[in-house]
């Protein structure tokens, strides 16, 4: 865990982050509001499921609301015992063939409106260890008595309403709407996401600190961005900047990693440096550009970027950015780095032939498809 203000905590690991939020939410007595893209009935869903039963019990309002593709292999009545008590649990986008591809990649949870814990960690058993022995490597943390708290439970009430897409149009697109709007407070900028066209508050904000920026870091499980991003930063490293990218060295989807592989070659002639992470499965993203800093659960994919509800920060904090920057050095130390001769020595025709695959899936059918979908869903 490292070390940041009084009302801000990093976490590397679900074997740390789990726990706060458990306590957390043991400690609520008002309200908790809890929302993942993935939750399954292991351990970890387990664990929680009795924290938020018990919470319900004793009068707290328990609102949960999970994404129903990321969750699909939760059993039916999973949540029975949290309804029973009171609680109220929503699944995002109940699985239509026709807006399969609208999903909500969100993760959050908010506690009595005074502390909230965001990243990328979804609550399932995968993710519960220390990221090098086991355990996938992730990033979260925690927001106590912030000016942040009130827009994060905003999103998650918004959100809510909007799960099952029954609202009547009208009320549906204004409500699409609202939610492109990035929101300021003195601790940072919330930065919310959600399918469409366009550049969303999140690629605006990191547009305009890449555009000018000397030291960029960053780690992102799933990695291919926009033209426009890969431009920024094989331009800073042209220009004699610093940037480091670790990506991942075990990935849990084989085709994002070899559309990632797909552009090393280009990035590496520019004077990217590149690494993998190689202990776990990498599923962390962080961004650190000239002292600012960006955390939740974005990837920096075309998905995250233009296809899913997504929830991020940017930090303009000395002390924050240093927080990040220790975990951000604990995981360079844990990555091999890649060299431009050696890899591309390495491309037989055959890597290349499933590069240019994946690439074209990743960067023009999922998108096609998925924006379809949303344009449908708006109707």
């Amino acid at each position: 865990m490292a070390t940041s203000p009084n009302n801000l905590r990093w976490f590397g690991s679900g074997g740390e982050f789990f726990p706060a939020m458990l306590e957390a939410i043991n400690a609520a007595r008002a309200s908790v509001r809890l929302e993942t893209y993935i939750y399954t009935s292991g351990i970890i869903g387990c664990q929680f499921l009795a924290a938020l039963t018990a919470a319900a019990r004793r009068g707290v309002r328990v609102s949960v609301l999970v994404d129903a593709l990321g969750s699909w292999q939760l059993p039916g009545g999973f949540f029975n015992p949290l309804t029973s008590a009171g609680g109220k649990v929503s699944l995002f986008n109940p699985l239509q063939l026709w807006r399969v591809g609208v999903r909500n990649h969100r993760k959050l949870l908010v506690c009595d409106d005074a502390n909230a814990f965001i990243g990328g960690f979804n609550l399932a058993d995968e993710f519960n260890g220390d990221g090098i022995s086991c355990g996938w490597f992730d990033i979260g943390l925690r927001l106590e008595n912030t000016s942040l708290i009130a827009p994060l439970a905003a999103s998650f009430d918004e959100m809510f309403k909007l799960a099952d897409f029954r609202r009547r149009p009208l009320l549906r697109l204004r409500a699409f709407k609202r939610r492109r709007k990035s929101v300021h407070q003195t601790t940072g900028k919330l930065l919310l996401s959600q399918p469409g066209r366009g550049a969303s508050p999140f690629q605006s904000a990191l547009h305009h600190d890449l555009a000018r920026a000397r030291d960029t870091r960053i780690i992102t499980a799933y990695f291919f961005p926009t033209r426009r991003v890969r431009r920024y930063l094989m331009q800073a490293a042209r220009r004699g900047g610093r940037v480091q990218l670790i990506l991942a060295g075990r990935s849990d989807v084989l085709l994002s990693q070899l559309a990632a592989r797909s552009l090393y070659q280009r990035m590496l002639r520019a004077g990217v440096e590149i690494y993998e992470y190689q202990p776990q499965i990498l599923h962390a993203k962080l961004i650190l550009t000239d002292g600012v800093t960006y955390a939740g659960s974005s990837n920096l994919d075309i998905r995250s970027l233009n296809l899913n509800y997504e929830l991020m920060v940017r930090f303009a904090d000395k002390a924050i950015a240093s927080g990040a920057q220790a975990l951000f050095e604990q995981a360079l130390q844990r990555s091999r780095r890649i060299e431009r001769d050696p890899w591309l020595k390495s491309l037989s025709s055959w890597r290349r032939w499933k590069q240019r695959w994946a690439r074209f899936l990743v960067a023009r059918i999922d998108p096609f498809l998925a924006l379809r979908q949303f344009e449908a869903v708006k109707k």
